[in-house]
Parts: C-alpha cells; sequence; structure tokens
C-alpha cells in the first residue's frame, strides 16, 4: 500500500457535516444580495500575474509574498486569484459591461494566499464580495455597508462593529503620503523592518502597522483627514449622513488605510472582538482608479469582500450554526422485491414534496440493522416495507423522534400520511 497523500498545508476540505453551515451561510447572502438586486458573476480561478500587480499593487505583502504564481507551459506567469475585485474588473473590461454603464454584481469562491495559516485565516479561503460600478456619490458606498449590515441582521449576528474612513483623492493622498513620511523619518530608529522597508515604496501602509512601537509612533502622526481635498471630504459627509439616517453607527477611523493599493475615498471595515487577532470579517470601499490603471476607461466603483470563514467562526462562537441536515424519512425494505417497490414510492414522495431529504436504504441488512442506520443519520420517519407490507400494498410509518405510535397505511396514501406526520413533527418541534 502506497504512502497516504494528506492535503496542502492551510487548505481544508470541508466536510459533510459541515456543509451544511455553509449553505446556511450562502444561502442568507443569496437573499441579501438579491434583495438589493445584485447580479451573480462567475470568474475564473487563475489569472495572468501581471493583472494582481498592477490592481493589488507591486509592493503589497500580497503580490511579494503570498501569491501562487507559476509558469505555464507557454511561460506565461499565471496566479491563482488572491482576491476577486481584480477578476471582475478585467471582466468588465473584457466584455465591455463597464464604461457609462450601472453594474451591481456579486460573486463567491476561493481565494489563495500563501500565508501562515491560522485560526480564521487559510491558504486556500472564501470570500463573497459585491461590487457597483458606474455610480460616483456616496449614495452607493452607503447601500454596500447596509447591504452588509443586513446580511447581519439576517444571521442574526451580534456585536460587529463599523470602521470607516476616506483615503481621498490620488492628488491629496500623495501630499499626505510626503508629510507622512517627513513625519516618520525623524522616528526611523522606533519603526518595525517591515515599516522601514515601506517608508518610500507604500507609506501609508504603514498606518495599518501592528508593531507596538510602530504604532506608539503613529498615536502622533498627521491625519488623513486632515488632509482630505474638499471634494473628498463633501462626499464623506454624505455617506456619514446616510449611514446616520439609516441608523447605522460607525467608528472613523483615521489610521484605516486596507491592504490593497486600489483603495480611494471610502474604506471601511466591520470588526469583531470574537475572533482574537483576525477581527475583519468584511472589507472594502471605493476604487475609482483601479479601471483604468487595468486599461478601461474611468468609471467609479465600490464594493467588499467578506472572509466565509471567519463568518462561520464567528457565527460559531455566537452559537448560532444550524443543526446539521438530517433525513426526514428514512425507507427500510426486506426482500429484493421490496427494495424496488420501496424505490418507486420514494421517488413519488420526493416527487410530490421536493422539500423533503428522503433516503432509501440500499444494499442487505435485516430490519434491526436497517433501523439503526436510520437511528445513525438521525432521520425523523422510518418507512418499513417487509413481506406483509408487500402483500397488503401498505407501509408502515415508524416515528424515530418523540412519542407518537407507529401506524400502517395504503401504498396509495403514503405520500399524504408523511406529509402530515413530518408536518406534525415540525409543529412538536
Amino acid at each position: 500500500m502506497g504512502e497516504r497523500i494528506q492535503s496542502i498545508r492551510g487548505m481544508h476540505d470541508i466536510l459533510p457535516e459541515q456543509a451544511s453551515a455553509w449553505r446556511h451561510l450562502e444561502a442568507a447572502a443569496q437573499r441579501v444580495v438579491d434583495a438589493y438586486g445584485y447580479r451573480q458573476i462567475r470568474l475564473p480561478i487563475v489569472e495572468k500575474s501581471e493583472l494582481f500587480a498592477r490592481s493589488i499593487g507591486e509592493v503589497t505583502d500580497i503580490v511579494e509574498k503570498e501569491m501562487y504564481t507559476f509558469a505555464d507551459r507557454n511561460g506565461e506567469s499565471l496566479s491563482l486569484r488572491p482576491e476577486g475585485t481584480a477578476g471582475c474588473v478585467r471582466a468588465g473590461i473584457e466584455h465591455g459591461f463597464l464604461h457609462n454603464q450601472l453594474n451591481r454584481l456579486w460573486y463567491v469562491g476561493p481565494m489563495f494566499r500563501h500565508e501562515r495559516p491560522q485560526k480564521g485565516r487559510y491558504r486556500q479561503f472564501h470570500q463573497l464580495g459585491v461590487e457597483a460600478y458606474g455610480m460616483a456619490g456616496p449614495d452607493i458606498d452607503a447601500e454596500v455597508i447596509l447591504l452588509s449590515a443586513r446580511l447581519w441582521r439576517e444571521l442574526g449576528l451580534r456585536g460587529l462593529r463599523l470602521e470607516i474612513n476616506s483615503l481621498g483623492s490620488l492628488e491629496a493622498r500623495m501630499r499626505y503620503r510626503e508629510t507622512l513620511t517627513t513625519y516618520l523619518r525623524n522616528h526611523l530608529d522606533a519603526l518595525d523592518d517591515d515599516s522601514r522597508r515601506r517608508l518610500d515604496s507604500n507609506p501609508l501602509r504603514i498606518l495599518d502597522s501592528k508593531d507596538a512601537d510602530t504604532r506608539a509612533v503613529l498615536a502622533d502622526a498627521p491625519s488623513l483627514l486632515d488632509a482630505l481635498d474638499e471634494e473628498s471630504r463633501r462626499h464623506f459627509d454624505g455617506l456619514r449622513r446616510l449611514l446616520d439616517d439609516n441608523g447605522v453607527a460607525y467608528e472613523i477611523n483615521p489610521r484605516l488605510v486596507r491592504g490593497l493599493d486600489y483603495y480611494s475615498r471610502t474604506v471601511f471595515e466591520w470588526v469583531t472582538d470574537d475572533l482574537g487577532a483576525q477581527g475583519t470579517v468584511c472589507a472594502g470601499g471605493r476604487y475609482d482608479g483601479l479601471i483604468p490603471q487595468l486599461g478601461g476607461r474611468p468609471t467609479p466603483a465600490c464594493g467588499f469582500a467578506m472572509g466565509l470563514e471567519r463568518l462561520l467562526a464567528l457565527l460559531e462562537s455566537q452559537g448560532l450554526l444550524p443543526p446539521e441536515e438530517t433525513p426526514d424519512v428514512y425507507c427500510l425494505s426486506l426482500g429484493e422485491d421490496a427494495r424496488a417497490v420501496a424505490m418507486r414510492l420514494m421517488e413519488s414522495l420526493r416527487e410530490a414534496a421536493p422539500s423533503l431529504r428522503v433516503l432509501t436504504h440500499c444494499g442487505e441488512g435485516n430490519l434491526k440493522a436497517q433501523l439503526k442506520r436510520a437511528d445513525k443519520y438521525g432521520a425523523r420517519v422510518a418507512v418499513i416495507l417487509g413481506e406483509d407490507e408487500l402483500r397488503d400494498a401498505t407501509a408502515t410509518l415508524k416515528p424515530l423522534q418523540g412519542e407518537q405510535p407507529q401506524q400502517r397505511v395504503t401504498q396509495t396514501e403514503l405520500v399524504t400520511n408523511l406529509l402530515a406526520l413530518c408536518a406534525k413533527e415540525n409543529t412538536v418541534s
């Protein structure tokens, strides 16, 4: 026997007993994005590496350290996607649905970053993102935030805090960059190695440093909000008014810059204290300059992405995960003739009640063994077909949960009786 092959570090199987929680989360998200009129787009997992170097930024950690990049057989550099926005913009430019058009899109799927695996941060992780194109005002910024807030309510999540900031225009940000760089050079010895390395290439990312000594220096650093141009200030004030009008509480975090270079003006994060260091569960903002950066015509754009693994961990920490899905009906049969009848009757049941989960026993086994299997699956009702039932064209219904007695019904009335019994079980539970 050969050596067993294990999954790649940081890339996990989602096992059947975990999948019901994923489906619960994805179904809630689907309801919310549908309620706002967003349409789904499905994007390739592999893109040209240049796409991410030009969009995310060549001196970001993602491009420098974390991307899974390889040369294909033609020698072209390709990468597994580390995020979804760049691919969405690439698709919009390629298929011509961005310029002078309004689009609200969403996507969901796996992303890949070669990071140190830890709880809530994996090398293959899953994101759900929304992207809105063609709208320049603060109203669409507010809408994507309201959409995310509605999802928290839909899921029953508690304790999420919204942090917002404005990065201003490119011109204002460049002026601020010079001011910040001058300040930080005066405290060079107190900065961590990563921050010193970024000082010339990407000094705004230092604002997001987690190093304690660097954060102490940043406490007295000039504020980005003080450097905003007038138009960006009006945009930010407009966003705040809309959030106030809709009862969305928020904190202004002048150090919030996001980890991707393409953001401008509005940036925001939803954070929690329930997940330790990995406290951000949803983040986004506005990226009006990204589309021309990738070869398209100037187009306003904003959106967000949320990590599904972190949301599931948060649901678990707050006791909000749904119970594992179990069968409503498990059909037992004794003998070859009974198996054929069982399969036909259960097909009729699925046709009449597609919402029921129905398992038909396959293979051998006596009545005791089959009932044990039905209990193991957590089925609510067993349908038993043996010699007596075949002779009389009947079926025995045996509730496996609760105190209801078993009953014999005709096969022609089986579907009606099962539906009534399952409805009664739902009422009792």
